[in-house]
């Protein structure tokens, strides 16, 4: 609508002569999208983006819709016909249509006001959510093209993480052929994504979405929310089965972010645009162009290694946008090719004779070859506005990759656009974006976030998910190896997003900011701007988790840090913040599959923490953080402690006395010593990364 409607001088006339037009970045003002989205999706059945939506002065809705063609076309309204009708019945049934406004805002307030039943969801319902949504998902799956659903496909982080905890649980309570299955619907799935189209194979990182049933053809805009979850489920699949290929895909992206991707602080930009120009001299952007190659450029930038090259990813003079009938129905990409992996590597290295690492090598010299040229051509807008929300999931997966990645053989080769880097270069991105944030969009005085930034901080307070995420991005931090400083600063937060309805004592800073201390769980918004007309509390988990499904999760993990008053006021609110949403984990699971993996975090009898007792500074205790992030398993904690220093002393004396406890009963200046715990209830001390490792593979006990 942006090229149709927008930028002709028609449908300029009407809008300046009748309206006053106001143009909303969702990603900036996500609470104000949500108030008309909410109103669209209820009144017309459906929502999406573009968003049109007419409002009184006193900004109640009165009409709306998503795409409008500029001219009446195939039996719908056209924009300008649109406008028309909307400034007659303005002009005729005013009254009514105010009237009809205030009160389709008030019956989706009440609508959408959730509230707990009881103090904590009722026992059975978090199982029965986790089985209910794996058992949906599995009934979704694409055996063909791996995926949950049909196209157009998006890649869904929450749905395989979800996949993957369930079948982690399933695997403990003895079922391994049934886990195994639902740990493969992942592993497919995973490789078809690397494989397609949706996967940029020249620059790293991934797009928004495929068209097609096959991960081919994308729309190819890249967006950090993206980036930072798939990074986190590459980095999980890696974990559990060790497949080199899920460490490169996550290494690729982590690089991808690098290079492209952070601004000169270390703050991290928010997206980059599906259109550019195909050349500079053209007028107009076209979806893709930055993307796509034509057979001949091929031939010409690669020479020698061409025809190996387009062998590989079904590069074709006519164009290899074929694969679907929903790959490309309107022509557009017609002579030009998404690059897609439809061979193994293997199978094409034996055809060719060559022996595997040579192929490969050969392939990352061509891309490399590629991205040369592609540099020069003109680059897809670049919105580098920082949100916080989205930096938190970005810190979360560089910090995570630094200690997993090191699982890797020692033998591994790297092939472009992997850099190959030491992966704990990967904590120091982290850091550095924590630092940005904290410097820039944090009030150390009210502790209240600003929800982004671009050439200074934006008016917009800091939402629900600005503060969730941060938090989970800085308890990685903290647990994959940074100072006691980023959890304090996530328990800080943390009490800033809720005061408890139990009166726990925690609340040092400010009033409530997000809960909702009667009905239970978190509203997206703090309620402070009158001209917001909804307060909403978001629970769906799409391409972005919900921030409440982050929360329960977040006061989880602190919960099993924290000891006394403030342990009981985190796992009570979590219980509480469940009971909330109990008919939608026990009708809808399957539309927050984040929510039931967090439900039954909740109810896993015991926590596991390892706690690593020795000097930060060593290369053992880098190791042993190695060895205790090896293994997947969402139900354990990673402390770990200097008792040489005084800070994290004062801070686990303060927060926890049974770790400094534990601190100063093993330490020894020449080893690092690693107690594993239930409720802080801790096995012999054991040393040394093979002790430890067989320590932390042991078969659990059952806990389904």
């Amino acid at each position: 609508m942006e090229v149709e409607s927008f930028e002709n001088e028609e449908v300029a006339k009407l809008l300046n002569d009748w309206f006053v037009s106001i143009k909303v970045d969702r990603e900036e003002r996500p609470d104000v999208d949500k108030v008309y989205m909410t109103y669209v999706q209820a009144l017309y059945g459906g929502g999406g983006w573009p968003l049109s939506v007419f409002l009184s002065p006193d900004l109640k809705p009165l009409m709306g819709g998503t795409y409008f063609p500029p001219d009446d076309k195939y039996g719908r309204p056209g924009f300008k016909t649109v406008l028309r009708k909307v400034k007659e019945a303005w002009a005729v049934k005013k009254d009514e249509l105010v009237k009809s406004g205030a009160f389709a805002i008030e019956q989706l307030s009440e609508a959408l006001s959730t509230k707990a039943g009881s103090d904590k969801i009722a026992a059975g319902v978090p199982q029965l959510a986790l089985h209910s949504c794996a058992k949906q998902l599995a009934e979704s799956y694409d055996p063909v093209h791996g995926g949950f659903g049909s196209a157009p496909k998006f890649p869904r982080p929450v749905e395989m993480q979800l996949m993957l905890y369930h079948s982690k649980r399933v695997q403990e309570s003895g079922k391994r052929d049934k886990a195994k299955e639902g740990f493969q619907m992942v592993y497919f799935t995973l490789q078809c994504m690397a494989r397609g189209g949706i996967h940029d194979h020249v620059g790293g990182g991934f797009h928004r979405y495929s068209v097609d049933e096959c991960w081919h053809v994308p729309h190819f805009e890249k967006m950090l929310y993206d980036q930072g979850q798939l990074v986190n489920v590459y980095l999980d699949a890696f974990a559990i089965g060790k497949d080199v290929l899920f460490s490169s895909v996550a290494r690729e992206i982590l690089d991808y972010l690098r290079r492209d991707m952070i601004g000169p602080s270390g703050e991290i930009f928010s997206a980059e645009d599906a259109d550019s120009a195909e050349s500079e001299d053209s007028t107009r952007k076209k979806e893709g162009a930055f993307y796509v190659w034509s057979s001949k450029e091929v031939d010409e930038i690669l020479g020698e290694h061409a025809t190996l090259f387009k062998e590989h990813y079904y590069i074709k003079p006519s164009g290899n946008c074929d694969l679907s009938r929903m790959s490309d129905p309107h022509n557009e990409f017609k002579g030009k090719n998404v690059l897609i992996e439809r061979s193994s590597t293997e199978a094409i290295a034996l055809k060719l004779g060559l022996p595997v690492h040579e192929y490969l090598e050969i392939l990352g010299a061509c891309r490399r070859k590629l991205f040369d040229a592609r540099s020069i051509r003109p680059r897809p807008h670049l919105d580098d506005k920082v949100i916080v929300s989205w930096n938190g999931l970005a810190i979360s997966s560089f910090a995570r990759g630094s200690q997993i990645l090191k699982g890797e053989p020692d033998d591994m080769k790297f092939y472009f656009p992997v850099s190959g880097c030491k992966p704990e270069e990967y904590i120091g991105v982290a850091e550095k974006a924590a630092s940005f944030i904290r410097a820039n969009l944090y009030n150390e005085e009210t502790n209240r976030l600003q929800h982004s930034f671009r050439k200074g901080p934006s008016k917009a307070p800091g939402f629900l998910d600005d503060y969730a995420f941060l938090i989970s991005g800085l308890l990685d931090l903290y647990e994959f190896g940074g100072a006691t400083t980023w959890l304090s600063w996530a328990a800080r937060l943390q009490d800033a997003q809720a005061s408890s309805f139990f009166l726990c004592i925690i609340v040092r800073f400010q009033d409530e900011l997000f809960m909702d201390k009667t009905g239970g769980g978190y509203f997206n918004t703090t309620g402070e701007d009158p001209s917001v007309l909804l307060r909403v509390k978001e629970d769906h988990d799409g391409a972005e988790p919900s921030g409440n499904s982050v929360s329960v999760i977040n006061l989880v993990r602190l919960a099993s840090i924290f000891s006394g008053s403030r342990f009981q006021c985190y796992k009570q609110n979590a219980e509480h913040l469940l009971a909330a949403f109990k008919t939608r984990l026990e009708d809808m699971a399957m539309a927050v599959p984040l929510m039931c993996c967090a439900a039954g975090m909740l109810t896993v009898p015991s926590r596991k923490q390892v706690v690593l007792v020795g000097r930060r500074d060593s290369e053992e205790l880098q190791e042993m953080l190695a060895a205790g992030h090896a293994s997947y398993d969402p139900n354990k904690t990673v402390i770990h402690i200097d008792p040489e220093d005084a800070e994290d002393m004062k801070f686990w004396e303060e927060s926890n006395r049974n770790i400094a406890l534990m601190a100063k009963n093993n330490f020894t200046s020449d080893k690092v010593v690693a107690l594993v715990c239930q409720d802080f209830t801790c096995s012999p001390p054991v040393s040394g990364v093979a002790a430890l490792h067989a320590f932390l593979s042991r078969k659990p006990v059952s806990s389904s």
